[in-house]
């Protein structure tokens, strides 16, 4: 079977407006934090290492190209380092779900996967950490 090439260019093809979800994905960002139980972590900051998949309501046009018809990733970036470091958190669990809840602030975000690890807390492993998953 032999396809006949598309009389336009792609981009000016009319395009059907998008609909359903896209993946938002920021991997490995290492934030300075002070989280931990003993007395040590509570003295001195570490590195945690958070990723985030976001599931978004898709409704992008495909032709805007202007930020405020997508997710700002910039800004779940921003939004995550300030909640990371406004105060000493016991359990990166409990640091989990307040990420959770930021990302799920927005109406778009439909899911969240939200995973921390420790890279410098056991010499025998590259990190220790946990992942969650929420909806709305």
């Amino acid at each position: 079977m032999t396809f006949a090439p598309s009389p336009k260019p792609i981009a000016q093809r009319n395009l059907l407006p998008a609909s359903g979800r896209r993946r938002v994905l920021i991997r490995d960002m290492e934030i300075v934090a002070s989280v931990g139980v003993f007395e040590h972590e509570k003295r001195y900051e570490q590195r945690i290492v958070v990723s985030l998949e976001l599931d978004v309501a898709d409704d992008y046009d495909g032709r805007s190209d202007r930020l405020e018809h997508v997710l700002d990733y910039a800004a779940v970036v921003e939004g995550t380092v300030r909640l990371v470091q406004a105060e000493h958190v016991h359990l990166i669990e409990t640091l989990a779900e307040r990420i959770a809840a930021l990302c799920l602030a927005d109406p778009r975000v439909l899911a969240v996967k939200v995973k921390i690890e420790k890279p410098d807390v056991l010499p025998q492993v590259r990190s220790v950490g946990i992942e969650i998953d929420r909806t709305r």
